[in-house]
């Protein structure tokens, strides 16, 4: 019987293969709506008997539709869930990995497709996955006018609170509550790296994983003018209880037409490229500093980092409409303004890609901008102030049906969860995966299931005097830094580009 006690009662969970077991859907802490709406997530009400767990729980809300996932309806509010995969025969505890997904805090779920932990579970690993709140209802700013205490962040504060339970509760699925890692892709990445520099989630995790970390923190006052634009689009006043009276779905779409109105207007600045309302807040107290800051300082020097990056981000955001098009010089240079790159940054791009169209400068502009630039700073700030860090890039390409599918922001996931064979990744991968992507994939299960138990994914870490970043194709991967995100340069000469730059680059 595959039943598992829990601090909260019982849960049964189902096989969907011989020698894994999934428990989904399992509430770590109470609806956060109602009385508890813009709060601090709280403990769950115990129940009796038998929680059957056989299916995702609710989604948190957003608009978003995304392939093989559910969407969010109103009216559904146990949106606080974790998903366990355990291996069927278990000896001993197993190491923990807690996967935390992207989608720019405005999108996404843990029912993604590409996060099914079975693969994972096979190579050792107990796999846990989880929702957070989202969007406003968790990354927004709720003026400090009401009766109760709405903090900022409290879509990491809910991240917490599931490693909390993790901690609590793992040792009954086989997982041992001292051996996790906590692990995300794009803002789930970030959150990642957010964790690593929090006190409140001090001791809850010793290794932590983070692909395509985007790099942008709001300051206070610019979750404050976000707040007032969503307001005012939503019909309420910017305050406590103004926001309490307009409901989710009313703040959801409400967001979505502040973001179509920047989308629309190439002089509203950095947010016209591609808008992204929300992100965690400097707020002094959940989250004290900035992740790059933190690294620095050695604020999470105890724990063991492992850092990878796309080599062709942004081509993916292009694909799918969600970025401006940059096919001028003029809009190109308004771009590099509008980001306040340094000077001769674009340059150096256009340089090395004497042939390209602009948009294509553009796009490897942006994606180590917000991803490639960052995540490398990352893993070297970490090093430096005494931490374990392991750097590596995804680089697999590939000729598919509609052309050339690039190292693109995602394409790393299915290859690091093993996930190649669902048709709905294959937009991702580029159509149903070859003899030598399944290899890739081995390999980088295999690194991940490694650095979770041990610390060492298979190569030397940043900062030792043979260390290499390690570098993800299909071909077979390579320690040598020979390509680079325009995918002409060495990878050195790109990143003497950036020297200049600080991050976070985020404007008004």
């Amino acid at each position: 019987m595959d039943i598992f006690s829990t601090g909260h009662g019982a849960v049964r969970g189902f096989r969907p293969s011989e020698d894994v077991v999934a428990v989904l859907g399992i509430p770590y802490a109470a609806p956060p709506f109602g009385a508890n709406r813009f709060r601090e997530p709280r403990p769950v009400t115990p129940w009796t008997g038998v929680r059957e767990c056989g299916a995702f729980g609710p989604i948190a809300p957003q608009s978003a539709e995304l392939p093989g996932a559910p969407v969010w309806s109103p009216g559904d509010e146990d949106i606080l869930t974790v998903n366990v995969w355990t291996p069927a025969s278990r000896s001993g505890p197993l190491p923990v990995l807690v996967w935390i997904h992207g989608g720019a805090y405005t999108f996404g779920s843990s029912a993604q497709p590409d996060f099914d932990g079975s693969v994972l579970a096979r190579a050792g690993l107990v796999v846990v996955t989880l929702n957070y709140r989202i969007g406003f209802e968790g990354f927004g700013h709720v003026p400090a006018d009401g009766p109760a205490a709405c903090p900022d962040n409290r879509g990491l504060l809910d991240q917490v609170a599931a490693l909390r339970w993790v901690r609590e509760n793992i040792a009954g699925f086989g997982g041992d509550p001292g051996n996790v890692t906590v692990a995300g892709q794009s803002s789930g990445a970030a959150s990642v790296a957010c964790l690593m520099v929090m006190d409140r989630a001090r001791g809850l995790f010793r290794r932590a994983i983070a692909h395509s970390p985007a790099s942008p923190c709001c300051t206070r006052d610019m979750a404050v003018a976000t707040t007032r634009e969503v307001a005012a689009a939503a019909g309420c006043p910017a305050t406590a209880a103004g926001l309490l009276s307009a409901t989710p779905q009313a703040l959801v779409a409400a967001a979505d037409r502040v973001v179509d109105d920047y989308r629309r207007d190439p002089a509203s600045g950095s947010r016209h490229y591609d808008p992204s309302l929300y992100a965690p807040v400097l707020d002094g107290d959940v989250l004290p500093t900035d992740p790059l800051t933190g690294m620095a300082t050695g604020a999470a020097r105890d724990v063991d980092l492992l850092v990878c990056h796309t080599t062709q981000e942004y081509w993916l955001l292009d694909a799918v409409g969600s970025s401006a098009k940059v096919t001028t010089e003029a809009q190109l240079a308004r771009f590099a303004e509008d980001f306040g790159l340094p000077d001769g940054l674009v340059a150096g791009y256009r340089a090395a890609l004497p042939q390209a169209p602009v948009l294509d400068v553009y796009l490897a502009v942006y994606g180590d901008l917000l991803f490639g630039e960052y995540s490398n700073r990352l893993a070297e700030l970490h090093a430096r102030a005494g931490g374990r860090s392991f750097l590596s890039r995804f680089d697999r390409r590939r000729t598919g049906p509609h052309g050339v599918v690039r190292a693109w922001h995602c394409a790393d996931v299915p290859f690091a969860f093993g996930n190649l064979d669902d048709e709905r990744l294959s937009f991702l991968i580029g159509g149903a995966p070859t003899p030598a992507d399944r290899a890739l994939a081995r390999r980088m299960v295999r690194a991940w299931a490694d650095f979770a138990a041990t610390g060492d994914p298979g190569w030397a870490p940043v900062g030792d005097a043979t260390a290499e970043v390690r570098t993800w194709t299909a071909d077979g991967d390579t320690d040598a830094e020979d390509r680079s995100t325009a995918g002409v340069r060495s990878s050195a000469e790109v990143r003497s580009l950036w020297a200049k730059a600080d991050f976070p680059l985020l404007r008004p």
